[in-house]
């Protein structure tokens, strides 16, 4: 069985204590939080008092995908807001294997992502220093995408090269995920799926939320 992260970022904003508590009382295995800049991508989305709220509710793993510019500044920060799993961009970070390590050193399991654009083999050295790597199936930016089908080579080859490596980073997906398309993903080799717009557009989240599983 495969794990299911749940992105706040298609949830009603106003009431956020209730999604919090419909996803802890689900199957999920995190909550995801997309943290966005307004400048790597072209959307805002919250900030430190936003995340400080999240994690008083929350009782499940916050699992924090950082769409910025300069993520460093705020490692730490993040890690002191209760942050589990911190995910940064190849595309940010030109001293990235650093910046995982640093992120492990914190205390935090530490997350390396790649656009639709960029190619498995830019990870070959980062993923030594990676507990996840997480392939965004649509462009970063906006909930709601349809999903790009090349990604599934991509989680293929990822698969291959954790294999030949040895090692034990965790495959995520983000973007257009639903129950079409989910067993399809995890027999390609992805661990957790992560669902946003699927999830609370649905008459039933907690029911959607398994259909994924």
């Amino acid at each position: 069985m495969g794990k299911v992260s749940v992105s706040l970022l298609s949830s009603d904003l106003a009431h956020l204590a209730d999604a919090c508590n419909m996803i802890n009382a689900s199957k999920a295995w995190s909550i995801h939080l997309d943290i966005m800049d307004g400048v790597f991508v072209p959307n805002i989305s919250y900030g430190f008092p936003v995340i400080e709220a999240v994690s008083r509710y929350s009782q499940k793993p916050l699992d924090a995908h950082l769409m910025t510019v300069d993520p460093s500044r705020y490692y730490k920060r993040y890690r002191d807001l209760g942050i589990s799993w911190l995910t940064v961009h190849w595309e940010t970070c030109p001293h990235l294997n650093r910046d995982l390590q640093e992120i492990r050193r914190l205390g935090m399991r530490s997350g390396v992502s790649i656009n639709p654009g960029t190619p498995v083999c830019q990870l070959e050295q980062a993923v030594h220093y990676a507990d996840l790597v997480l392939v965004m199936s649509v462009n970063p930016g906006f909930g709601g995408q349809e999903f790009i089908p090349e990604s599934l080579n991509k989680i293929r080859d990822l698969k291959e090269m954790r294999m030949q490596k040895n090692l034990d980073f965790l495959i995520q997906v983000d973007g257009g995920i639903n129950e079409k398309n989910a067993s399809e993903l995890y027999q390609y080799g992805a661990d957790i799926l992560v669902a946003g717009n699927y999830v609370f557009a649905a008459k039933d989240p907690l029911a959607a939320i398994e259909a994924i599983l």
